[in-house]
């Protein structure tokens, strides 16, 4: 007979059915995450801020309600700089410790209202940034999990909790979810609500979710969509039209990544690729868009104290003092016609197949990260799905990255169950490649 899982192993989506009909208390469950926490989060430091009388306060009070919706009872992980009004949110900073929001972001929001419990704040680095924080992977505790949205990967994947969210602006969804071995979905730019995250790029960074099933991520954001969600289109056993961007950055894939690669086109049948050459020159002007904006969207507080934060935000802001609005606005030009010609190629193809990461986790936990495979896409202002479909020479997971075109993100989100499909009839998952 198959073993239980303990509470704090299930899905968000067989948890939310089993409070649903009455066979578990939210209660119950979230009691559970915070019994795990206590057990593992001296070695994982996932979380920033963490109140168990406050989860499960409001654990109690979703088992007195009729379901608010979906998510009713489940807990969620929030990215320590998506704002909070009942706990700190403190952007990963010493500068605003103790700080305090007035109101939720809009996700946030969202999600309290169909009747999620808000468990608390995962860290993250300091404003987002590549510069690495304490946070470990659960997988190895001597390798990073990824940045920046550490504390949100590490405390799916430890099962902390069943969810959390994340945000990116290079690859802080898509790679944390690739070394840590879970679901990680990046939206179009505007496919999920960024309102009310503060030091937010306003052309780049987009939210993002984390979850350990496919299932589980189509169901948080079908919850955060306002109004019914699009119907994701039914791929048949012919399935998407698929072809394998290895990108302008293949060199720096590691050769687990090469095998995975290499793997998925075997099994999937899907072609390379060639990327028009405008997508490589509008990255070359990514870093005038990311540090003017940056500056721009910087408050006093930090200018008032840039010797007191960490040296790659500085760099970036004092960077940002010399892009002018000439070159801010050719570089989004340039960016704008690189889309265009990204959204002709998807004329041919409904996804795209490309590395969600160079390799397995990094045992180096002081290296500045890039998210090299991911920066492309979130310039793209395109939808991102990571697969865990691979296992590497460590023992460290491996992720394949699903990207469409803008504003398709239901449909990755079925070329996906598809592809998890076609992967398990062809045998036993992970698949060990490198």
């Amino acid at each position: 007979m198959a073993k239980r899982p303990h509470l704090n192993q299930l899905g968000a989506a067989d948890a939310a059915a089993r409070i649903a009909t009455g066979k578990l208390t939210s209660e119950a469950l979230v009691r559970a995450c915070l019994e795990r926490i206590e057990e593992r989060e001296g070695s994982v430091h996932a979380w920033a801020f963490l109140d168990p009388d406050l989860a499960l306060s409001q654990a109690r009070a979703r088992d007195r309600e009729r379901p608010r919706g979906p998510l009713h009872g489940v807990p969620i992980g929030i990215k320590d700089n998506i704002d909070t009004e009942d706990m700190p949110t403190e952007y990963g900073s010493k500068l605003y410790e103790g700080h305090r929001p007035t109101m939720d972001a809009a996700m946030v929001g969202r999600l309290r209202a169909q009747g999620a419990v808000i468990l608390g704040k995962t860290r993250t680095t300091e404003f987002a940034c590549p510069f690495p924080t304490i946070t470990r992977n659960p997988h190895d505790l001597a390798r990073t999990p990824g940045v920046s949205s550490s504390g949100s990967a590490a405390a799916v994947a430890d099962f902390m909790v069943p969810l959390a969210n994340g945000t990116q602006t290079g690859g802080s969804v898509i790679r944390p979810a690739s070394l840590c071995g879970l679901y990680g979905y990046k939206a179009s730019l505007n496919g999920l609500d960024r309102a009310g995250i503060r030091h937010l790029k306003p052309s780049i960074d987009t939210l993002g979710l984390f979850a350990r099933s496919l299932a589980d991520i189509a169901l948080m954001r079908g919850t955060l969509v306002v109004g019914p969600a699009p119907r994701a289109p039914r791929a048949g056993r012919k399935g998407p039209r698929i072809g394998v961007a290895r990108t302008h950055v293949w060199p720096q894939a590691r050769p687990e990544t090469v095998a995975a690669i290499e793997t998925t086109q075997q099994i999937l049948g899907a072609p390379d690729v060639e990327l028009p050459a405008q997508l490589e020159r509008a990255m070359e002007r990514f870093g005038a868009v990311t540090r003017y904006e940056g500056l721009r969207m910087t408050d006093q507080i930090v200018l008032d104290n840039l010797g007191e934060i960490n040296p790659w935000s500085r760099d970036g802001i004092v960077g940002g003092k010399s892009i002018t609005r000439a070159e801010f606005d050719e570089a989004s030009r340039e960016a704008q016609l690189a889309r265009m010609q990204l959204a002709g190629l998807f004329d041919d193809y409904d996804i795209l197949i490309t590395p969600a990461a160079a390799g397995e986790a990094p045992a180096d936990l002081t290296a500045i990260e890039g998210g090299a495979f991911n920066t492309l896409w979130t310039h793209m202002y395109v939808p991102c799905l990571t697969l865990p479909l691979f296992v590497g020479p460590n023992n460290m997971p491996v992720g394949l990255q699903i990207v469409g075109p803008h504003g398709a993100d239901e449909t990755i989100l079925a070329a996906a169950a598809w592809i998890e499909t076609r992967f398990r009839e062809s045998g036993a998952l992970p698949i060990r490649v490198g």
